[in-house]
């Protein structure tokens, strides 16, 4: 449904040198002029170059307006939305095309993004191994667990290029293990590509475990009320990032932000 009003602009390029991703006093509103519903209202933040950001906060509370407002599928009713580099998004679910197998889906997204056709065999190998599937490229999808078929759609939404990565609970139906296993890739994968990412996520650990910093939204209407700066002392590889797990640091940040979370369910 769209927004109630239209008084909003969007822009492909409002931001600084420094920030890939500016929101500026953004609403949005659903339903009629006479009812609207505020999903979000009067948002504003940046997001720099290469950070990893991540949205946290109770359900209904708009990260995943958020997210569609920067992606361009949705428009605000008041305020700017600015994103200066190319965008790609990981959503909840994979969303592969099941007629097509693995390599199929990613050679799509390259096709789309221009890539020639000799080229893309080799890119689609490429982009395989740096989410772990190598070999894979010949199997079809329903073939794959859960995590291997979020791995496809890491490499599909990789294939663009892209320098923003928007990212809305990826792991959320995953088990654990795997769900451990892809966070500790994805937050490689990011300090390796120099990827900036906004990480929708309800988890206090997870917020911690991936994010340089965590914007605390409420509901009703959706709005940010804290920023947690995440300080932690990050190696590089996935296995560093699982070494953060058991430090004091981390054990600290997670009831920190857990409580903030708990108080921002009630504002």
């Amino acid at each position: 449904m769209p927004p109630a009003e239209t008084t909003a602009t969007t822009t492909a390029s409002t931001a600084t040198d420094v920030d890939d991703i500016t929101l500026e006093a953004v609403s949005v509103r659903y339903g009629s002029a006479k009812a609207p519903v505020t999903a979000v209202d009067a948002v504003s933040l940046t997001v720099g170059a290469g950070e990893f950001v991540v949205l946290v906060g109770p359900s209904g509370c708009g990260k995943t307006t958020l997210l569609r407002l920067i992606a361009g599928f949705e428009t605000p009713a008041r305020g700017s939305v600015g994103v200066r580099r190319s965008v790609g998004v990981v959503f909840q679910q994979p969303r592969l095309f099941p007629w097509r197998t693995v390599g199929g889906n990613i050679a799509y997204a390259l096709a789309r993004h221009g890539v020639p056709r000799r080229q893309r065999a080799d890119r689609t190998q490429q982009l395989l191994e740096r989410v772990g599937l190598a070999g894979m490229a010949g199997r079809r999808t329903w073939e794959l667990s859960g995590g291997q078929q979020q791995r496809v759609a890491i490499a599909r939404a990789l294939a663009t290029e892209p320098h923003v990565l928007l990212m809305d609970e990826p792991f959320a139906a995953l088990d654990a293990l795997t769900r451990e296993r892809l966070q500790e890739e994805v937050r490689s994968l990011a300090d390796t590509t120099g990827t900036t990412v906004l990480f929708v996520t309800h988890s206090a650990e997870e917020a911690v475990l991936l994010g340089s910093r965590v914007l605390v939204m409420a509901a009703e209407p959706g709005r940010i009320v804290s920023e947690v700066p995440i300080g932690l002392a990050r190696g590089a590889g996935a296995a560093a990032v699982a070494d953060l797990r058991s430090t004091a640091e981390f054990s600290s940040l997670r009831g920190e932000l857990a409580s903030v979370m708990r108080g921002a369910a009630t504002a």
